[in-house]
């Protein structure tokens, strides 16, 4: 029987990391199945999806915990939670001038909605013409079966104009 272990790793970026994680992983035998990992400000930060035997799960979470140090953090988190059928996939776009509070608004609107951010990406650059900052998101959203993506979309673009952004969604 597999188990899932689901790490959490964070520290100075160097070269050989992720190479040096893949080393460990494969010499107890587990198989690297998903991963969402970037460099920002000098620090490595990733997220890792792990199956391996069950009986080999303890093995490989200790060897992964000792494979941090140097300031390198790794947390191993076991789950065999299976994924949820009562909901579907909605992708989410927003652009619009950056400013503070955007991703709190925008959650908050999900949040009334029962919905479940699965993954989010935001970033910050300058508007081509006048140089401005300008603040985008993607987002894959987890809505419930009883909310409809018109009530969503409405809920959005209630905010939508007071913080100047536009928002998109599209079902999956």
């Amino acid at each position: 029987m597999k188990t899932s272990l689901v790490l959490t790793c964070i520290g100075p970026d160097r070269p050989g990391l992720v190479e040096s994680l893949s080393r460990v992983i494969a010499d107890h035998h587990g198989n690297w199945v998903e991963s969402r990992m970037a460099h920002l400000a000098g620090q490595f930060a990733g997220l890792l999806r792990v199956e391996v035997d069950a009986e080999r799960s303890a093995g490989l979470a200790r060897a992964l915990e000792a494979h941090g140090g140097a300031g390198f953090r790794i947390t191993v988190t076991p789950t065999n939670v299976e994924s949820d059928r009562t909901t579907r996939l909605v992708k989410l776009s927003l652009v619009g001038r950056d400013r503070a509070g955007i991703v709190r608004d925008i959650s908050r609107v999900l949040a009334a909605h029962a919905v479940n951010v699965e993954e989010l990406e935001t970033s910050c650059s300058s508007a081509p013409e006048s140089g401005e900052p300008l603040f985008q998101a993607k987002a894959s959203l987890h809505v419930p079966s009883p909310v409809s993506t018109e009530d969503l979309r409405s809920g959005l673009e209630e905010i939508a104009n007071d913080l100047m952004v536009d928002v998109d969604l599209e079902s999956s």
